[in-house]
């Protein structure tokens, strides 16, 4: 059994520093770098492509809403347009980053608020379809198996990754609890509901009921209060159970 681990990276900016990149960079098989809207700037997006370098790991954009004092984590009325425009923009500029470093993009993952918009509006979801396609038809897209993007993505011929949460709860409609920061969890709970996603394909929601999820990759977050001590956990049970970690192949 293979399944792919990704997480947020480059999230730091200026003198603000968030999260350990250098050393989560080595237990995850893909990284979404952020492109300087909500997270990130010039210097830390080189910064992180150059670990992901080093540790084999693969490089996805991470467009988020343009909201640094609210990390991408706020709701904003924009026309598709805009969002098409913001998308674009930012996947173009880490792709440079990318390629001035010898490597290739490999995929797109929407952030925060930006990602939850494209999940319940097909204008949004086509529009940020739309971003990827124009910068590279072969590109993956990062999403969630439920709501408008993953069908916006099949019907315009995108590669989808389906993604599971480590670290954020899920309603009883499987929909995900996206909260303005990150609680903490016991990292064993977290490698323990991680195995249970991946090899049973189940979950158990908020309200205490179990529900169907499937996805190829899961997601942990490097703002979770302790997240280096829960990715290593969830690897540690991979790898206790026979399961490899990789990224999709380009």
């Amino acid at each position: 059994m293979q399944i792919d681990l990704n997480a947020d990276m480059g999230e730091s900016f200026g003198m603000y520093k968030l999260g350990n990149d250098e050393e989560f960079m080595q237990y995850i098989s893909a990284a979404n770098v952020a492109c300087g809207f909500h997270a990130g700037d010039p210097s830390v997006m080189k910064k992180t492509v150059g670990f992901a370098r080093r540790c084999g790991v693969q490089v996805g954009a991470h467009p988020g809403l343009p909201d640094l004092a609210g990390f991408g984590r706020r709701e904003m009325n924009l026309t598709p347009d805009e969002v098409y425009c913001d998308v674009l923009y930012q996947i173009g500029s880490l792709k440079a980053f990318v390629e001035a470093s010898g490597l290739r993009l490999h995929h797109v993952k929407p952030h925060g608020s930006l990602y939850g918009m494209a999940h319940r509006r097909e204008e949004i979801a086509r529009a940020v379809c739309q971003a990827l396609k124009d910068v590279d038809p072969k590109l993956y897209l990062y999403a969630m198996k439920k709501g408008a993007i993953g069908a916006v993505a099949e019907d315009m011929g995108i590669r989808t990754v389906f993604e599971l949460y480590a670290d954020l709860g899920y309603d009883a409609e499987g929909n995900l609890v996206i909260t303005r920061e990150h609680g903490a969890h016991d990292p064993a709970h977290v490698a323990q509901r991680v195995l249970k996603m991946v090899m049973d394909r189940k979950v158990i929601a908020e309200n205490g009921e179990e529900i169907a999820i499937e996805g190829s990759s899961v997601c942990v977050h490097g703002d979770t209060p302790g997240a280096l001590a829960i990715v290593s956990a969830v690897r540690r049970a991979f790898h206790e159970n026979g399961i490899v970690v990789a990224a999709p192949p380009l």
